[in-house]
């Protein structure tokens, strides 16, 4: 095990009692991380972590390279079901939405914490998830997002196990479905509104590569606007509404929206589809847009002006074919991730951050970002993302790259996450 840096002054904070979903449960205190590092059976742990990270590798690849697209990371889950059993984790099953979980009781059964990685990619089915490995250097779809944090999940629960180190309060390990792109956050609102409802103290998602905390949640709203009409042919029914006129103008209009730099607000046309022949009116023409913001009131302004500029759009295809065939438009919400954060002074985000200047002699930064931490944080409930170590680029595309240099650092700071939590 490497030296580790203690931070000096790091002062332990009075447990308070403050009431979590329901449940009187002791706050976090901070000041734990330098009392646990003074632990065998913790030292042995992380240690343990470390040696053992080419097993973590292996693993992480395995997981790639079993394919998981959005709303099919069926045959994934059942990966994980097995490592699960086989890292030593108890009451592993896998609820109605595909999420799967494992328990690690502690000395009771609250605080109970959360640690999440998710299981989709953004790939459709059909893409060839096979990894290319050159010394450290990992290529392929989903290396590290997420399959860096799957790997580094089932690797804490095992490093766990084998150390036999006792926690305070409960773990339950979660590899859950639904993160990416259209899921909308699908496994985490039923896991905390039906699976595992009032029973989550404390949540973290290990997501990605790299070292950072996600503490600000960028919230989301996803649309599928559908102009439809008649349709008929280019020539002889010319002056008719054009669905597809209709969407240009409305295309148009959004880009031109102007948004504050502060809170961070961003808007995006993804998706574009529709007709049938280059020679026909088409029936139907529809876009695909993201709304973003870190603020929920700026996103709800945001989405204001997008839905006004879908109306003047559809007003003025017909102006321009004052014909008496008309449009219908639909604006169908297909994704909706809250807009919520936790403050830098909070006990997790100060317990994260005293992991990281115990082992590596400096706090990780802060950042935003939309993951699964999004929702507990909806309903109070203290969360935040971490990296998973190692160093990625080109997330979300096919040429994704992982290189793992030093990458157990990321595996021993979520074990130590993870044990100082669930104090």
């Amino acid at each position: 095990m490497k030296p580790l840096s203690l931070r000096r002054g790091l002062a332990a904070v009075a447990s308070t009692v403050c009431f979590v979903m329901g449940q009187r449960v002791a706050a976090q205190d901070p000041g734990v991380v330098t009392s646990l590092l003074r632990d065998g059976r913790v030292q042995a742990a992380l240690s343990a972590v470390e040696r053992n990270e080419p097993s973590t590798i292996d693993e992480q690849v395995r997981f790639c390279e079993i394919p998981a697209p959005p709303f099919k990371e069926q045959a994934r889950a059942e990966a994980l079901r097995r490592a699960f059993h086989d890292a030593g984790l108890q009451n592993v099953r896998i609820d109605k939405v595909g999420n799967v979980l494992g328990d690690r009781p502690g000395l009771s059964p609250r605080p109970r914490l959360v640690v999440a990685a998710h299981l989709d990619t953004v790939f459709p089915e059909g893409t060839s998830v096979k990894v290319s490995r050159q010394d450290r250097t990992l290529r392929g779809p989903g290396i590290g997002d997420n399959c860096r944090g799957l790997g580094v999940l089932v690797a804490v629960a095992r490093a766990l196990h084998q150390s036999g180190v006792q926690t305070p309060g409960s773990i339950t390990f979660v590899a859950n479905v639904g993160e990416e792109g259209l899921g909308d956050l699908r496994g985490m609102k039923v896991l905390f509104g039906e699976t595992m409802k009032g029973q989550i103290d404390r949540f973290v998602s290990i997501d990605g590569p790299g070292h950072h905390v996600t503490q600000v949640a960028v919230g989301s709203r996803r649309y599928r606007v559908t102009f439809r009409g008649p349709g008929g042919h280019s020539f002889g029914s010319f002056g008719h509404p054009n669905p597809a006129h209709a969407l240009g103008r409305a295309v148009a209009a959004i880009a031109e929206m102007q948004v504050p730099a502060s809170p961070v607000t961003t808007f995006n046309v993804g998706r574009i589809g529709g007709g049938t022949s280059v020679n026909a009116i088409p029936t139907e023409a529809w876009f695909e847009i993201d709304l973003r913001s870190e603020q929920a009131g700026s996103l709800a302004s945001l989405d204001a002006k997008m839905q006004a500029a879908v109306d003047i759009a559809l007003r003025a295809e017909h102006r321009r074919a004052p014909t008496g065939a008309r449009l219908s438009v639909s604006k169908e919400l297909v994704g909706d991730r809250p807009a919520a954060s936790i403050s830098a002074s909070a006990p997790i985000v100060r317990t994260v951050q005293a992991v990281s200047q115990a082992l590596f002699g400096t706090a990780v930064p802060l950042s935003r970002g939309s993951t699964d931490a999004n929702f507990p944080l909806s309903l109070n409930i203290p969360a935040v993302t971490i990296g998973g170590g190692g160093e990625g680029t080109d997330a979300h595309a096919t040429s994704e790259v992982f290189v793992a240099t030093d990458s157990w650092k990321g595996t021993e700071n979520a074990l130590l996450v993870a044990i100082a939590l669930a104090h």
